[in-house]
């Protein structure tokens, strides 16, 4: 029996998890040796697990399929092995599921923002990454692979999307992170967004690459503080506060700066960075948009820039997250269902905790939030 049934389920984050040698086997020669081994130290005891090789005896002693939901990180069923991801989907009962890497980004990117900066690195890591994912996907066509390319150099960047696109990405992780002293809606960057939109591929920002935004002196309190140790992210309480301002911004830009509208196909996708806030979010956009439209005109758009959210944006909330009362606040066309497996952040039983978070929602909204904003996204 599988752990989703009764009706379509599409999975708006997973994640593979890394081993040592993985990504560099995909690089090209050149930028091969300048690529970084990955970094694990977040990885606490699931560490353990990294690499091993792991046989039909050891899965049916485990019971496999009664404790799928229970191993996180390199210890579950499928997180490094595609073929095993192959029937861990067949177990979880997803009918498609986006797949994002976990620290692979580390090696050439940074985390949080602590960049390399040589751009024969930055989009020689990319490309290597992007092909390592569509690889891990390509014998199953349920299997999303989400690629990644930074902004840093528009051409180069407009040079890495066409090569996703060539390799069968099925969305592009675009980090919400300044590129330089200039904004995405530059029109520097306007031959990236159109690629994406020629495409019919839509760009996903995610937690993972964005600057920290609580500094750290708030951390230096007395008190003593363990990390809630996932695969990819080190997340503590004061950044869940702000997990999301840096996406928050990233997309505000594009809807008030018109970059929407001017790309009226483009899509994207906010990732693990939790929803509750796009209910407010909502609200600003439009108060912003009518409080300053006289001293900037280029805020008098021919759509309230609400309405920009709800034809080109989708959102994954958090299993912990209201999702019933943001449904009744904001619409039931935004929010998507996520299960960020195989990462510990996920939890080990999210259908159950987002069931009980709509006690009063329809079947209509809940198809959409289940399946249907999932295929508005991904086509």
């Amino acid at each position: 029996m599988p752990y989703a049934e009764g009706r379509i389920f599409n999975d708006a984050d997973s994640h593979l998890m890394e081993t040592p040698d993985w990504l560099v086997s995909y690089a090209d020669p050149h930028v091969r040796a300048r690529i970084l081994p990955p970094n694990f130290n977040a990885s606490g005891r699931m560490a353990d697990a990294i690499g091993k090789k792991r046989d039909a005896a050891h899965w049916a002693a485990l019971n496999i399929e009664a404790n799928l939901m229970n191993l996180k990180g390199w210890e579950a069923f499928g997180a490094s092995d595609p073929q095993e991801r192959t029937r861990a989907l067949d177990m979880l009962g997803f009918q498609r599921q986006l797949v994002f890497p976990s620290i692979a980004m580390s090696q050439f990117w940074g985390m949080f923002g602590q960049r390399e900066r040589d751009p024969e690195v930055l989009y020689g890591g990319a490309r290597a990454l992007n092909r390592a994912m569509t690889d891990f996907c390509a014998h199953d066509k349920r299997l999303v692979p989400v690629g990644f390319v930074s902004l840093d150099v528009p051409e180069l960047a407009e040079r890495e999307i066409d090569e996703a696109i060539r390799l069968g990405c099925g969305a592009v992780w675009i980090p919400a992170v300044l590129p330089g002293d200039v904004s995405p809606t530059h029109p520097l960057f306007n031959g990236v967004w159109a690629r994406l939109q020629d495409a019919n591929l839509p760009f996903v920002l995610h937690v993972g690459t964005d600057p920290r935004v609580v500094s750290p002196a708030y951390l230096n309190n007395g008190r003593v503080t363990t990390d809630f140790l996932g695969g990819g992210e080190s997340i503590r309480a004061k950044d869940y506060l702000v997990l999301h301002t840096p996406s928050e911004i990233f997309l505000g830009a594009m809807v008030l700066d018109g970059t929407f509208e001017q790309f009226p196909r483009l899509r994207g996708g906010c990732i693990e960075e939790g929803a509750m806030w796009v209910v407010p979010w909502l609200k600003r956009l439009d108060a912003a948009q009518e409080i300053f439209v006289r001293t900037e005109p280029g805020l008098a758009l021919p759509l309230r820039a609400s309405e920009y959210v709800h034809r080109q944006l989708r959102f994954t909330p958090h299993p912990t997250e209201p999702v019933g009362w943001m449904i009744e606040q904001a619409g039931d066309d935004l929010f998507m269902f996520s299960s960020d497996y195989p990462h510990i952040e996920g939890g080990r039983h999210p259908l159950k905790r987002f069931e009980m978070s709509m006690p009063n929602i329809n079947e209509a909204a809940k198809e959409r939030f289940y399946a249907r904003n999932f295929v508005d996204l991904v086509g």
